[in-house]
């Protein structure tokens, strides 16, 4: 009987090895070769995906963030609690005018635009009415203008809109007299050019003067459409 010794147990299992490593050298070195490769690849694209996130997301202290959206805007005039407020970029002169309490009951917005965009150092003056009352008393200029320490104060077209609609006003409660008006006076009339004008004239100097307004759809070429226009215009 033959016994297989420690030793031969050994070196059987060192044959076996290089027997197989032998018969299967080029698939083992491939299999490394692709691991290692494969490794290299998921190792470079870390550090690209942690290079991307840091250039997207720059390191900003909670500090700089807050003085780059603050903004610092002063309010006087008719509001509860005029002072000096940090606000949003993006808020507005309306929302200045919340923060301070809103408006008081003497407060006139007319001249103010409440949709503007607030900016840093803005001033921000709400009038009271006794003072819009006095900017609009222009007689000789006739226009409505703002101080220029308003920063809120509405642009030079609102203005000019605002100028019309007082003039459109103030004519409209200006009656004009169908017995003494000058034919340019009747020609700010809607509706009334020189011939209908002339023909008022030459009517009532022929026919004498108008009894009742009425009667003026008598003169040639005023008509009851022509006379529902104008009636609230004139007077006797």
């Amino acid at each position: 009987m033959q016994y297989i010794t420690y030793e031969g147990v050994i070196e059987r299992r060192e044959m076996i090895l290089k027997e197989f490593i032998e018969k299967h050298k080029t698939p083992i070195t491939l299999s490394i070769i692709i691991l290692i490769l494969t490794a290299l690849n998921l190792y470079m694209l870390f550090l690209l995906n942690t290079k991307e996130e840091e250039e997207i997301e720059p390191i900003i202290e909670p500090k700089q963030k807050e003085e780059i959206k603050l903004l610092k805007v002063d309010i006087k005039g008719e509001v509860v609690h005029p002072g000096l407020y940090e606000v949003n970029k993006d808020s507005r002169v309306m929302d200045i005018i919340e923060k301070a309490g809103g408006l008081t009951n003497n407060a006139d917005t007319s001249l103010i635009n409440l949709s503007k965009k607030v900016k840093d150092e803005m001033v921000i003056l709400i009038y009271s009415k006794n003072e819009v009352k006095k900017l609009k008393e222009k007689p000789k200029e006739n226009e409505i203008t703002c101080p220029t320490v308003n920063d809120a104060c509405i642009n030079k077209e609102l203005l000019e809109t605002l100028n019309k609609n007082d003039k459109k006003q103030e004519n409209n409660n200006q009656k004009i007299s169908i017995n003494t008006a000058t034919i340019e006076e009747l020609q700010t009339l809607t509706g009334i050019g020189e011939a209908k004008a002339n023909a008022i004239i030459e009517y009532r100097n022929n026919q004498g003067k108008f009894e009742k307004i009425e009667d003026i759809q008598n003169v040639q070429g005023i008509g009851p459409a022509l006379y529902e226009k104008i009636k609230d215009n004139i007077t006797i």
